[in-house]
């Protein structure tokens, strides 16, 4: 009897202990969970003068900016130190800048204009320092990297000119026809895609940030391409007809025909 009661004594000790590293465990995640998120602070480094003090001469440009989604996050939201910096996590540190009086081309600084003297690459490279996951994972050698298209050509940055995407132009036909002039006058034509309806965009079939098929498709080939709307042209069909086999473009012109 004696030797039963101890055992009990011993489990019953034993449930106690778990019971009490339980609770410790739970309280000590509770406190956690409790505690304040903290916000980004921006490095301590001398070089760097903080958002305020780009305000200062760049009030417009400042007012623009913080009405964008990256303004919005970067100089409210910042989740890194990185973001903290505000401008001048994209622009590079401004304290040259501040101490030659400002002024274009003074201090360093990459301005992303289209006179700016900066490699390509590089601001590019400020850029995908960022975004390089998703859409963007096959932009080293694409074609428009390639041919030193700057991010900041498609893209307007410092303030909303488009609904999303912050594209340079409202829409992505404007944005794309900047330079592809012989595809949108192809859209014009009486038999088109609905992308000037707005049905559809560019990037519908497209990928401009890069994609390892030809002409930057986002499927494998212009036939898997076209299936993505048009199905009931898949098959399988008793007589399949034999140029969709290669490409639906061996009759059709995609962005518009007479």
């Amino acid at each position: 009897m004696g030797g039963k009661l101890r055992r009990v004594v011993r489990v019953i000790g034993g449930a106690s202990l778990a019971l009490s590293a339980w609770a410790v465990l739970d309280l000590s995640s509770s406190a956690h969970a409790q505690q304040p998120a903290t916000t980004a602070v921006a490095p301590a480094d001398s070089n760097y003068v903080g958002a305020e003090t780009c305000k200062g001469c760049h009030e417009e440009a400042f007012n623009k900016f913080s009405k964008t989604r990256m303004g919005r996050l970067f100089l409210h939201q910042a989740r890194t130190p990185q973001e903290a910096n505000a401008c001048e996590s994209c622009h590079g540190p401004g304290k040259a800048h501040v101490d030659a009086g400002g002024g274009k081309g003074k201090g360093g600084l990459i301005t992303f204009a289209k006179n700016d003297k900066t490699p390509v690459e590089k601001r590019n490279a400020v850029c995908l320092d960022c975004h390089t996951k998703g859409a963007r994972i096959f932009w080293k050698g694409s074609s428009h990297d390639s041919r030193d298209v700057a991010c900041t050509s498609c893209h307007k940055v410092m303030e909303d000119v488009s609904p999303k995407s912050q594209l340079a132009k409202a829409t992505e036909i404007e944005t794309c026809g900047t330079c592809h002039l012989q595809k949108r006058a192809q859209t014009m034509r009486s038999s088109h895609m609905p992308v000037r309806e707005g049905k559809m965009t560019c990037t519908s079939c497209h990928n401009p940030h890069g994609t390892v098929t030809p002409a930057l498709l986002k499927e494998a080939s212009v036939p898997d391409t076209c299936f993505t709307c048009h199905a009931e042209k898949r098959g399988p069909f008793l007589w399949s007809h034999q140029p969709v086999v290669e490409s639906c473009a061996n009759c059709h012109d995609p962005h518009g025909s007479n």
